[in-house]
C-alpha cells in the first residue's frame, strides 16, 4: 500500500481557493475547519457526531496528551486514531502555545523550555527533539514544529527574537524527524516525511488497538510555523527562510489570535499570501470565529482550528447565520424556533430554543452537548458553503453577505487562544 501526502488546488476566487489535502488517513476538502480534540476528545462529542457533522480532520494537543495519559501509552495502544476511534486525518499541535502561556511556570532557553506541569506540578523540559518524539508516539498524520509563541502586540525586537528562535528550532525538529525516520526504516516501517509523496486514494485505516510494538506506522508530515508577530517584514522574512529550509508538505501560520487586533491579523495574512507556495496547504492556527474563517479564506487560508465552538457552547452561546445567540436570555423561555432556522444540524432539526434554554439554566449536561454539536456543525458547514461559492465563482458576494449578517468583526484585540 502506497501512502503519503498531496495537495491539489481546485477553483479560485482571488486568493480564496478550494483544494484537496490527501493524507494517509484520507482526503480533506479545503477550506476546512478542524474541531479541536485537545485530550483526544472534542468535548461532549462522540467521533460519530463529528463524522455526521462533516468533519474531515481534527486536532489534538501534544502537551496535554504528554501529561495525561502519556504519549507512550497512546503509542502502545495503537496511536491516536485507534485510541480515540477517529478514522480520519489528525493533526497534533506541538504544545508551543500551551507551554508559553504558563508564564511564571516556565523558563525559556535556547535549548528549550523548562516548565511545571499544570496537572501535578512536576518539572518538565520540552526541546524540539523531545516534542518530535512525543508527536511521533501520538501518531497523527500532521505534526507541528515546536515554536516560540509571544503575545500578539509584542514589539519588533521581541517578535524577531521569537521568530528567529522558531527557525532554529525548526531546523532541530527537521533533524529529529530525519533521525526518527532512520530508526523507523531500520525497523522496517515507513518514515516520517516533510516531502510530498505519492498517495493511495483509498488507504487502509487501522482503528483497532494493537499490542505494543506491532502497530503499522503510517507516514507523518512535519509542518513548519511562520512567526513574526504583527510585523510584516518579519513575517515575510520567516516565510522565505522556511521555504529555503525544505520542501514542506504544508505551512502553519502561528502567533495570531493571541491578543492582536483583527485588522493586524488580517494584514499578516495579506502579507503572507504571496510568500507561501500555492501548491501546499496553509493552516491558520487557533482561529475559529465565523468572521475570521471567512476573512482567512478570502486571504488564501485552507485549514483552521479553534476550541471556540465547544467552549462557547459550554458557556451558553451559539453561532448562528444572524450572529451569536445567548441561550440564557429570558426572552427565549417560550421560543419554539430552532437556534438557527438556516441550520440542518441535529440540534436545530430536533430542539427548540426554549428547550435548549431550559437545559442550560437547569444545568443539564445535554444542553452543553447540543450547543457544542451545533457550533461545531456551524463552522464545518460555513466552510462547506465557502467551497461551494468558490467553485461557483460567487465567493466575494457570499462572503460580504455572510459577514454583514454575522455582524462586523470586532476591531478590539482578539482573545488569547485558550489551551
Amino acid at each position: 500500500m502506497t501512502t503519503g501526502f498531496a495537495f491539489t488546488e481546485g477553483a479560485r476566487c482571488g486568493a480564496a481557493r478550494t483544494g484537496t489535502f490527501v493524507t494517509p488517513h484520507g482526503p480533506v476538502a479545503t477550506p476546512a475547519f478542524m474541531p479541536v480534540g485537545t485530550l483526544a476528545t472534542v468535548k461532549a462529542l462522540d467521533p460519530e457526531d463529528l463524522r455526521a457533522a462533516g468533519a474531515g480532520m481534527i486536532l489534538a494537543n501534544a502537551y496535554h496528551l504528554h501529561l495525561r495519559p502519556g504519549d507512550e501509552l497512546v503509542r502502545d495502544l495503537g496511536g491516536l486514531h485507534a485510541f480515540m476511534q477517529w478514522p480520519g486525518p489528525i493533526l497534533t499541535d506541538s504544545g508551543g502555545f500551551q507551554v508559553f502561556s504558563l508564564e511564571t511556570l516556565r523558563k525559556v532557553t535556547e535549548d528549550g523550555v523548562e516548565f511545571r506541569s499544570h496537572v501535578d506540578g512536576s518539572k518538565r523540559f520540552f526541546t524540539p527533539e523531545r516534542v518530535m518524539e512525543i508527536e511521533t508516539n501520538l501518531g497523527a498524520d500532521v505534526i507541528m514544529q515546536f515554536d516560540h509563541v509571544i503575545p500578539g502586540q509584542s514589539d519588533a525586537a521581541v517578535a524577531r527574537d521569537a521568530s528567529e528562535r522558531s527557525l532554529r528550532w525548526l531546523a532541530r525538529c527537521q533533524r529529529a524527524v530525519d533521525e526518527l525516520a532512520r530508526r523507523a526504516a531500520e525497523n522496517g516501517g515507513p518514515p516520517l516525511t516533510s516531502k510530498i509523496a505519492p498517495t493511495d486514494p483509498n488507504p487502509i485505516i487501522p482503528l483497532s488497538p494493537t499490542t505494543a510494538g506491532s502497530r503499522v506506522r503510517l507516514p507523518q508530515a512535519l509542518f513548519p510555523i511562520v512567526q513574526g508577530g504583527i510585523h510584516t517584514v518579519l513575517r515575510r522574512e520567516a516565510a522565505r527562510a522556511i521555504r529555503g529550509m525544505g520542501d514542506w508538505v504544508g505551512y502553519g501560520i502561528g502567533g495570531l489570535s493571541v491578543g492582536e487586533s483583527k485588522p493586524d491579523m488580517y494584514a499578516m495574512l495579506d502579507a503572507l499570501d504571496p510568500e507561501l507556495p500555492r501548491d501546499r496547504p496553509r493552516y491558520l492556527m487557533g482561529v475559529g470565529f465565523p468572521e475570521d474563517l471567512i476573512e482567512g479564506v478570502r486571504r488564501g487560508v485552507d485549514l483552521f482550528d479553534c476550541v471556540a465552538p465547544t467552549r462557547m457552547g459550554r458557556n451558553g452561546t451559539a453561532f448562528t447565520s444572524e450572529g451569536r445567540l445567548n441561550v440564557k436570555r429570558a426572552d427565549l423561555r417560550a421560543d419554539p424556533r430552532p437556534l438557527d432556522p438556516a441550520c440542518d444540524c441535529q440540534t436545530c432539526r430536533r430542539f427548540s430554543r426554549a428547550y435548549l434554554r431550559h437545559l442550560y439554566v437547569s444545568d443539564e449536561i445535554l444542553g452543553l452537548r447540543l450547543l457544542s454539536l451545533h457550533n461545531v456543525h456551524f463552522l464545518i458547514n460555513l466552510m462547506s458553503q465557502a467551497r461551494q461559492h468558490i467553485d461557483a465563482g460567487t465567493f466575494d458576494s457570499w462572503a460580504s453577505d455572510a459577514l454583514a449578517r454575522l455582524g462586523p468583526a470586532s476591531q478590539t484585540p482578539s482573545p488569547l487562544r485558550p489551551s
